[in-house]
């Protein structure tokens, strides 16, 4: 394996004024004169790391990273008002516009995947490609595997989701999402952020294949915890915003699109059938299964195909600009 390129400062930071009080954090690295990209990170909730910048040749891209909103530099903090998908989107195309980008390879993780692929289906004209990784179709299946009582996740991992469960007991199935809601909104400070602190750990302790570093504490970082507790419980709580089934349904909008599907064989976080649906409806999405990987973009095998394929996908664009 080659690993990843080497970590990187940004060239440039901005803060955004977006409306309803939203300012977002946005970065630059790389060749400034080179090909576009964007990452979205995964949550929602999660925020950027400076090891995102480390999936792109440094020479050849100009790297593009942001925190969404109530997330990571974003401010407000863990804000739930004028915070859904579509807004999200919208900051997409401002960002683009500020930084004077004609068009982008966009690039997304988790449900990053799913806001680059809701922004693609609505600016396809603006999308030079697309780099997908642990795909998220925001379907009631895959709110029910991750957190229903009955779901995959919970039948894989009976002793973490023990731990999920017991903040919320004598819950039906089906109701985990709505009763974390009800606590991750709550007046109750105490309570809010245990609650965020238990839904976080639940995920991280599942996302890896072989777990290296202490889950529990990691992913119980209060700051951090409370930003993805709370986003996350809004969003899917909300079906994220979308109608039912709305990425499967709208595929054709961006069939002509190139990209990659790259999914961790043993993903428990989301469901590698996923990533086989996204496949049979995108024929120019070449499907890669990583062997030795579950959902975390930072593990070897996951890194060293991210960078292999926005390798290929910089090929891919320099080439289509050559025969124009």
């Amino acid at each position: 394996m080659r690993g990843t390129y080497p970590l990187i400062q940004p060239n440039q930071t901005y803060t955004f004024e977006r409306e309803g009080g939203q300012s977002l954090y946005v970065e630059e690295s790389g060749n400034a004169a080179g090909i576009a990209v964007l990452f979205c990170h995964g949550g929602p909730g999660g925020g950027s790391i400076p090891t995102h910048r480390s999936f792109y040749d440094p020479e050849v891209y100009r790297i593009v990273i942001f925190d969404q909103r109530g997330c990571g530099r974003s401010t407000p903090h863990a804000a739930l008002e004028n915070n859904d998908v579509w807004a999200l989107v919208q900051d997409i195309e401002f960002i683009r516009e500020q930084l004077d980008i004609e068009r982008w390879v966009v690039t997304g993780g988790s449900w990053g995947s799913t806001l680059a692929l809701v922004y693609a289906i609505n600016h396809a004209e603006r999308v030079l490609g697309l780099i997908l990784r642990g795909i998220f179709l925001a379907r009631d299946e895959d709110y029910q595997w991750l957190y229903g009582q009955s779901g995959g996740a919970a039948q894989l991992f009976p002793d973490y989701y023990r731990d999920f469960l017991d903040v919320i007991p004598n819950t039906n199935d089906g109701e985990e999402v709505a009763a974390y809601y009800k606590l991750l909104t709550s007046e109750n400070e105490i309570e809010r952020l245990h609650a965020a602190k238990v839904w976080s750990v639940w995920e991280g302790r599942i996302s890896t294949l072989k777990t290296k570093i202490n889950a529990d504490s990691l992913c119980s970082e209060t700051h951090r915890a409370l930003s993805l507790a709370r986003l996350e419980a809004h969003y899917f709580v909300n079906q994220c915003f979308m109608p039912a089934n709305y990425i499967v349904d709208n595929m054709a909008k961006i069939d002509h699109i190139p990209g990659f599907i790259i999914h961790g064989r043993y993903d428990v976080v989301c469901k590698i059938e996923n990533a086989f649906t996204l496949d049979k409806h995108w024929s120019n999405g070449k499907l890669q299964v990583i062997p030795a990987a579950g959902h975390s973009g930072m593990e070897p095998a996951m890194a060293d195909a991210l960078c292999r394929a926005s390798d290929a996908m910089a090929n891919f664009v320099r080439k289509q600009g050559q025969d124009q």
